[in-house]
């Protein structure tokens, strides 16, 4: 969700910064880290130049995976 409250529509084939995916999920971008060390976190691209990406449709579905059924 965007800060205004709407929700914003990705491409399934987008691969997101962690800036953005951290932002997204209103958590620091040392949680990010540190949940990536322990293999919480959703899968990762690292780029040659050692940037991580992190794909739209993995996000989406490491999301889906920690649904509740409460």
């Amino acid at each position: 969700m965007s800060r205004t409250g709407q929700t914003r529509e990705f491409p399934s084939g987008e691969k997101l910064t962690v800036a953005e995916v951290c932002a997204e999920l209103q958590i620091a971008r040392r949680t990010f880290y540190e949940w990536r060390a322990k293999r919480k976190a959703p899968k990762c691209i690292t780029l040659p130049n050692g940037s991580i990406r992190i794909r739209r449709a993995e996000l989406d579905r490491w999301l889906g995976s920690r649904e509740d059924a409460a």
